[in-house]
């Protein structure tokens, strides 16, 4: 099973737990697709786009579950990233942990990643 990962704001999950679908932050809104991440870029990622915040959680979802409206396709440097081309049914989330931040701003990994 390959796991990807999206960041996203607390309220902005919260708000997509309570209507059951996930449509995306601005930014995915504004690029027609969700941006997820794997494992590998997650950490990149959050320091990238979401440097000292702390209002957000990582969502794990199975990436074969999301079918054909899932699309791999290069970003950064060439790196191959998971795009979604549809809304997020809250119900794909296997588990979704608050994504915290040490002293100096960087974001620490939930322990369901590290283990």
């Amino acid at each position: 099973m390959k796991l990807i990962f999206k960041i996203a704001s607390a309220p902005e999950w919260d708000e997509a737990v309570r209507s059951g679908a996930y449509r995306g932050s601005p930014d995915d809104l504004r690029d027609g697709f969700i941006h997820f991440s794997t494992a590998e870029q997650v950490t990149g990622t959050a320091a990238k786009h979401f440097a000292g915040r702390s209002d957000l959680v990582l969502i794990a979802v199975e990436a074969e579950a999301l079918g054909a409206d899932l699309k791999w396709e290069p970003s950064r440097g060439g790196a191959l990233f998971p795009h979604l081309y549809a809304v997020l049914p809250t119900s794909a989330a296997l588990w979704v942990e608050a994504l915290a931040v040490d002293s100096t701003g960087r974001h620490i990994l939930p322990s369901a990643m590290r283990a």
